[in-house]
């Protein structure tokens, strides 16, 4: 009797430590995946896209001395006035992205519809009439930004010019003159950005932009009118959408 107690308690061991070896096995063979994670989106490579919305021009054009008298405008005097128009065009950059952290350069070139007249009516109802124009607006902008998953917060700042014109006309004597210049200044600007796909971005963007003066010769019967011109400031709400060309994609786990 004792030898068979013996014999199950044995056999009994060698099954419970086959048993668990198994186990053991089993776990060593099936451990748990680790979870998958949505892939980041990925900001950096080259994009294209276009942009509408409205700008707000102040113009100032002064009467510098230098040319023929101008009727009741003393050197130093002149005007100054604010109009708004719609604008639209295009912009491509580069974006590079380094954890959170988004860089990049771009350029933009938009059509504007900011313009303006002033009539002088010191010696008759119509005596002189100011028109102006700004019409094109570029910019080449570097951009900071910060990037939480699709969305991207950014500021930018760099160069901005402006082709601007500004013309007179004496409808009393029948004499008329303008000038086109380019102007050269800087902009600020920021703005906001979501991914909607890998590849399709859309945005809102504010913008300021300043320019420095430019002589304007018009000439008249009476001789060269010259003033100094320039856009004081121009200022610029759009809507963005660019399409981004595919770039390494990110992945967390």
């Amino acid at each position: 009797m004792r030898n068979k107690l013996i014999a199950a308690f044995a056999c009994t061991t060698a099954l419970v430590s086959t048993g668990a070896a198994s186990a053991a096995d089993l776990g060593a063979r099936y451990t748990k995946a680790p979870a998958y994670v949505e892939p980041l989106f990925n900001w950096t490579g080259f994009y294209v896209g276009g942009h509408i919305g409205g700008a707000w021009t102040n113009e100032q054009f002064i009467n510098n001395g230098t040319g023929a008298a101008f009727g009741d405008l003393l050197p130093g005097e002149g005007y100054r006035q604010r109009k708004s128009g719609i604008m639209g065009g295009a912009q491509i950059g580069y974006n590079w992205q380094a954890n959170n952290f988004v860089f990049g350069m771009e350029g933009t070139i938009s059509g504007l519809d900011n313009k303006g007249t002033v009539v002088n009516t010191a010696f008759a109802p119509a005596n002189d009439v100011f028109s102006w124009r700004a019409n094109v607006l570029a910019t080449v902008v570097g951009r900071a930004g910060f990037a939480v998953q699709n969305n991207l917060f950014y500021i930018k700042g760099g160069y901005a010019g402006v082709n601007n014109r500004l013309s007179v006309t004496d409808p009393v004597v029948t004499a008329t003159g303008g000038q086109t210049h380019w102007a050269n200044g800087w902009t600020v600007g920021a703005g906001w950005e979501y991914g909607v796909t890998r590849n399709w971005i859309v945005g809102l963007e504010y913008n300021y932009a300043a320019f420095g003066s430019q002589t304007y010769q018009l000439g008249g019967l009476a001789g060269n009118y010259t003033f100094d011109a320039k856009p004081r400031d121009i200022q610029w709400a759009v809507v963005r959408a660019s399409y981004k060309f595919d770039a390494p994609v990110i992945a967390r786990y």
